[in-house]
């Protein structure tokens, strides 16, 4: 038996954890310092499973091969795990005859990453499939399997049959020393203990960098690429039947004009390079940007007033932008590190490259265990059940017919199942983030005005704790600093 600890509850971590779940002589522990899954750089991305065609096989060789690869298999993941996911094609749009010629280079590009179904349409035929894209479109690149899913419902959905198939789930758990002893890994000191390992998986994210070093491999640093988005009220129009990239540059991809799985209207990200790996904050500059750069490609965006909410994310950059997927050179130590764009769409070919890895690099053997379990069942959502369902599901829990977000029509049955899931993969630390990225609560038009108060108190007595001690996105984001009476006494006293 094998001890793997991996370092990190993202998209990356729990594709591994789950692919290696499947063998009956690994043991598998997930370390994550964050109080729930893809809390890190897999929480605000465009979502995107993208087709293959941008990568360059000879400047980026590691990212090439395995997003065609990720596409296929993500494929039969959502299907097997039940995990929102639509796959409508994308169209890359040229405005000139510079951006057509770029458009011939992805498309042979493409084929060479083996991408399959690629070809240039005509202004006309491009219009017929967006008729409100900007007059000036002079033709585009349709890829047909492109795809988008929920990234977060899709981690926990990792998680939860990650947890089903013995892994276990460690939260609120930063690394701060890698044990390494004559050459070879034996384990990891978080802030509450020692967990010794024979295997570290180091896919820790924006902090990959210094989870290298503590195991003394200091070849790569890490720095965080912003990028800012607008989302739009679900009734907001037009919205494009399709994911609509500009034309490329060497740096990004390019503000995407899309219809996100929910079907909310979403445009960007725009790509600004800073040293803080903490700060998600908006920017004036940068939302202008990506609001001028989207009408250049979708010139009827609604109104300001229909926006909801604005966001950013950040995306771990290195030097040589590739991605780092390699055994090194301290024996039992996997560096899966860079993970950047297109790291969501990668992430199960990563894990089957961490699986060959153990196997070819490593020398380890590894037995499939008998009775894997592949399926996952997809939490309750009460918007999307018939009258008849309702019906039956109110007779089962009478918590089903209690609304708690109108907005987005979300039960308090399914909110009860929401915790109930949460507690099974290791929850301890309650958090309303942890209920809206699970049942779509406070994502609505009022963004949580009228139900986050109404979730905390049902946390709160679910988790058996004082409503203050109820957090909004993990351990120390708590709503309140205590009772006000009590603190009234012991300010007289």
């Amino acid at each position: 038996m094998y001890k793997v600890i991996i370092i990190g509850a993202g998209i990356s971590g729990m594709s591994i954890a789950r692919e290696l779940s499947k063998y009956e002589n690994l043991k598998i522990i997930v370390v994550e310092r964050k109080s729930d899954v893809g809390w890190g750089v897999s929480k605000a991305n465009t979502a995107l499973i993208h087709g293959g065609y941008d990568d360059d096989p000879d400047l980026y060789p590691v990212r090439a091969k395995l997003c065609a690869r990720g596409n296929d298999i993500w494929r039969k993941w959502v299907k097997e795990l039940q995990i929102p996911s639509v796959w409508n094609g994308a169209l890359v749009i040229a405005k000139n005859d510079e951006e057509m010629k770029e458009l011939e280079i992805l498309l042979k590009r493409g084929e060479r990453n083996g991408v399959n179904g690629m070809r240039i349409i005509s202004k006309e035929e491009l219009l017929k499939m967006e008729p409100n894209l900007s007059p000036d479109s002079q033709g585009a690149l349709w890829i047909p399997s492109v795809g988008q899913i929920a990234p977060i419902p899709a981690v926990v959905a990792l998680a939860e049959n990650a947890v089903d198939n013995g892994v276990k789930i460690i939260f609120d758990s930063p690394v701060e020393k890698i044990k390494v002893k004559d050459g070879k890994v034996k384990g990891v000191r978080v802030s509450n203990g020692f967990i010794e390992g024979d295997i570290i998986i180091n896919a820790a994210g924006l902090y990959a960098d210094e989870i290298s070093k503590m195991a003394g491999l200091d070849y790569f640093t890490i720095h965080p690429r912003k990028g800012e988005y607008w989302l739009f009220d679900d009734t907001a129009g037009p919205k494009p039947k399709h994911v609509l990239f500009p034309a490329p540059t060497k740096k990004t991809k390019g503000v995407v004009v899309t219809t996100e799985v929910s079907g909310h209207l979403m445009i960007g990200p725009n790509a600004k390079d800073q040293d803080d790996k903490e700060d998600l904050a908006n920017t004036k500059e940068g939302l202008e940007e990506v609001w001028n750069k989207a009408k250049l490609i979708w010139p009827k965006l609604p109104p300001r007033s229909k926006v909801i909410r604005t966001f950013a994310g950040l995306r771990p950059e290195t030097k040589k932008a590739d991605f780092i997927i390699k055994a090194e050179e301290v024996y039992g130590f996997i560096n899966v590190a860079g993970i950047r764009s297109p790291g969501l769409t990668a992430a199960p070919a990563i894990a089957m490259e961490v699986k060959e890895i153990i196997e070819r690099d490593l020398g380890i053997k590894l037995k499939k265990k008998n009775k894997w379990k592949p399926y996952r069942k997809e939490i309750t959502h009460f918007f999307m059940l018939s009258p008849q369902q309702i019906r039956e599901k109110i007779r089962e829990n009478n918590a089903y017919g209690k609304i708690v977000c109108k907005c987005n029509k979300v039960s308090e049955g399914d909110i009860l199942e929401a915790i109930e899931r949460m507690k099974k993969i290791g929850i301890k630390v309650p958090s309303i983030d942890s209920i809206k990225f699970r049942t779509k609560a406070t994502t609505g038009t009022c963004q949580g005005s009228f139900c986050r108060v109404k979730i905390a108190v049902i946390l709160a007595r679910e988790y058996n704790i004082p409503l203050w001690k109820v957090t909004l996105k993990g351990r120390g984001s708590e709503i309140g600093v205590g009772d006000v009476k009590s603190l009234l006494r012991e300010v007289e006293a």
